[in-house]
């Protein structure tokens, strides 16, 4: 069954409306009928979550016109001509314009169903596509997305913003599975080239050759994509795993770097994963490239420095995952929220997003624990509760901030239900909340 995007369907004939109405809204469409092209025009925004099915002829703003203007607003949007058997001519004229698909009189039903399947899929990717555009765009939403409240999450959200307004070429490093990546992305996002080109290429999933020509060109005439610098002019260029770079590429990098000059026309956003603890990226990069690119630098935190963010991230993934899956999200006791602090998290974020997963996968069938996924992960973790390292108070506070966290997310920001569930009096939970930052307003719908 199709998933319910919109079909506006606009015809002058009220029995021809309604029968494509019906056949469509049979095949599970969720369909809106207009009697003319200037009513529909009063809906059909750029954005309009799905397709247009019209006739071509049509008195006061026939289908051609009519299409003009739809291309016009939205040049994205599948629009789905009905022809009489003479209009064939015009039908394909309409294509030429823009028109997804054309129809003749009388039409076979299930080729209807079929076209408006295919429509409402390309419909979907696009209105994905921008909506994933403007995510990557909007430096709010990206910083939102670095979740977290510990000091090394707030310093690294203050260095983003201060780094993002510079103009100088940035080093990002940090452990694998930190959310390096994601960084990049909010760094260009919160700076002054926000509006322009991102590209991102991950050194070490070419071979050489074909990363210099990737990066570099030369471009052929049946290449369809510019080489990196080229894409990326004026805007961000973000290279993955650059400590991979040969020695080769690394002097073109270089060579690139010296002729854009000062300010440079193109940032540079390099990502070093720093894996080898003997190693770091000034050792992998020759010397002159290292300090062009870290002439300002970020290191991500990794998840074992960050604390009770630990747990706020986990209950966020588990609620995700509880979502997609239809079940509820595990609940966490006190001693498996200390595990999940003291774990040592080698894949960091990324392993704590997996680990959650099977949380919620397991509590779905009714069996197994936190722990036991924490002991698989780390079998040199020992089942016994410990607080070697930090004093109990901190987990005490870490467990307290994520059950109140917890129980305000799934009451909505009820205080009265919030205060029922938890046996605390209107003042404690206030000032509970005042010292663990959490809003109420941060939980409403």
């Amino acid at each position: 069954m199709p998933s319910a995007m919109k079909i506006a369907i606009v015809d002058d004939e009220k029995d021809m409306r309604q029968s494509i109405s019906q056949w469509l809204a049979l095949s599970g469409y969720d369909t809106e009928a207009f009697p003319s092209a200037e009513e529909a025009l009063k809906v059909l925004g750029p954005d309009y979550p799905g397709i247009v099915v019209t006739d071509i002829k049509m008195p006061g703003m026939d289908g051609m016109q009519f299409l003009k203007k739809l291309m016009g607003s939205d040049s994205s949007l599948p629009v789905i001509m009905i022809t009489g058997h003479g209009d064939v001519p015009m039908a394909v004229e309409a294509m030429r314009m823009g028109a997804y698909d054309f129809l003749e009189k009388p039409f076979n039903p299930d080729r209807m169903s079929e076209l408006a399947k295919k429509a409402t899929n390309a419909r979907r990717m696009t209105l994905d596509s921008r909506a994933l555009r403007r995510e990557l765009s909007d430096g709010g939403q990206l910083m939102k997305k670095l979740i977290g409240a510990s000091p090394v999450m707030e310093r690294l959200k203050e260095d983003i913003l201060d780094l993002g307004q510079a103009d100088g070429h940035v080093l990002i490093e940090g452990e694998t599975g930190t959310g390096k990546t994601l960084v990049a992305h909010a760094l260009h996002a919160v700076g002054s080239r926000a509006g322009r080109k991102f590209v991102l290429v991950s050194c070490s999933a070419y071979e050489e050759e074909a990363l210099a020509k990737r990066l570099f060109g030369p471009v052929q005439p049946e290449d369809s994509q510019l080489p990196a610098v080229e894409e990326a002019r004026g805007g961000t260029l973000v290279l993955e795993d650059v400590e991979t770079l040969s020695d080769t590429l690394q002097a073109r990098l270089l060579t690139f770097i010296n002729d854009e000059g000062t300010p440079p026309e193109t940032r540079i956003v390099a990502i070093s994963n720093m894996q080898e603890q003997d190693r770091t990226s000034e050792d992998a990069l020759r010397a002159d490239l290292f300090y062009r690119l870290a002439s300002l630098r970020i290191t991500v935190p990794p998840l074992r420095q960050r604390g009770e963010d630990i747990l706020t991230l986990f209950t966020r993934f588990g609620e995700q995952f509880a979502d997609d899956y239809g079940c509820e999200a595990p609940q966490v006791s006190a001693q498996e929220a200390a595990q999940l602090l003291q774990a040592p998290w080698p894949g960091n974020v990324r392993q704590l997003f997996n680990v959650a997963e099977r949380a919620v996968l397991q509590a779905r069938r009714g069996s197994g624990t936190i722990a036991s996924l924490l002991m698989s992960d780390h079998q040199d973790m020992q089942p016994v509760m410990t607080t070697e390292g930090k004093p109990l108070k901190e987990y005490v506070e870490a467990f307290e901030r994520m059950l109140i966290d917890n129980t305000m997310r799934r009451h909505k920001g009820s205080i009265a239900a919030v205060m029922d569930e938890l046996c605390l009096p209107r003042r404690t939970l206030n000032e509970k909340m005042a010292k663990y930052a959490l809003q109420r307003s941060d939980y409403l719908d």
